[in-house]
């Protein structure tokens, strides 16, 4: 773990406390922290299981290099192959699903590009690079930031220029950074719903297929870090794959919307 993750992560912990509960490190996804969700269940399961969960948040590729590197007992992502990838080399026991939502594309409610029309994301992302509206890429490494560079892969642009803004930093920020600029910018749905900075931002594309957002949980490999604590990550599985993790995922809603479905499947 570089000095620099290690600040980032440490300056971004969130830790529900009960005092005689086993503690545990978990990395996740700066999607996850900023949809509010982590509010809701931490202390819940910190009373259920007597289990303390530190967050670390990071985008998804810091969050799998803490993993990689042993500095967390577990991970929550959703960059299904940088997840694969991460497996195939060792660094967990396995792969579960817990909850899905989905991406949207944010901009300015005036629609420069024209982009609520569209077909599909491709035919939106074509339609910001031809007008040259300002777009804003997260440019951390993250989940949302991988899904962005294969969406404009998939619709054949180059995403370069001065209308493209990588800023390199959470979707909290990057949604501030958008929100100055009024700019177009990928989020996931749960992140938008929470961020109070709106500004004159709305949804302005949406209901791809592609879009699909799916969050997966992963045990750190006792095999290759004998630290990590194997106990606590199956009993902190078992808590997020349970009715009653799924009852607290599927009621979490900002102004009447959902924003995570549950699909833990049973093993």
């Amino acid at each position: 773990m570089t000095p620099k993750a290690f600040l980032i992560a440490t300056s971004l912990a969130l830790t529900a406390t009960f005092a005689a509960a086993e503690n545990i490190k978990l990395s996740v996804t700066t999607s996850f922290a900023n949809s509010g969700l982590a509010e809701v269940l931490l202390p819940e399961i910190a009373k259920d299981i007597d289990l303390n969960v530190q967050l670390l948040i990071v985008g998804t590729g810091q969050a799998l290099e803490l993993g990689a590197n042993g500095d967390v007992d577990a991970v929550l992502v959703h960059s299904r192959k940088a997840e694969e990838k991460w497996l195939a080399e060792g660094n967990g026991t396995h792969r579960r699903e817990i909850m899905y939502n989905d991406f949207v594309i944010i901009g300015p409610s005036v629609d420069p590009a024209g982009i609520k029309t569209s077909a599909t994301a491709a035919d939106a992302l074509k339609a910001i690079e031809a007008t040259k509206s300002k777009f804003v890429s997260r440019g951390d490494d993250s989940g949302t930031h991988k899904m962005e560079l294969a969406l404009w892969q998939n619709a054949g642009v180059t995403a370069e220029g001065d209308w493209y803004a990588s800023v390199g930093q959470g979707m909290g920020a990057a949604l501030n950074t958008a929100a100055g600029m009024n700019a177009y910018i990928l989020a996931d749905r749960a992140s938008w719903l929470n961020f109070a900075n709106k500004a004159d931002l709305a949804i302005a594309f949406e209901g791809d297929p592609v879009l699909f957002n799916q969050y997966a949980y992963m045990p750190v490999n006792p095999e290759k870090h004998a630290h990590v604590k194997a106990d606590a990550a199956a009993k902190l599985e078992a808590w997020l794959t349970s009715p009653r993790a799924k009852e607290l995922i599927e009621n979490y809603q900002i102004g009447g919307q959902q924003l995570f479905v549950f699909n833990a499947s049973t093993k």
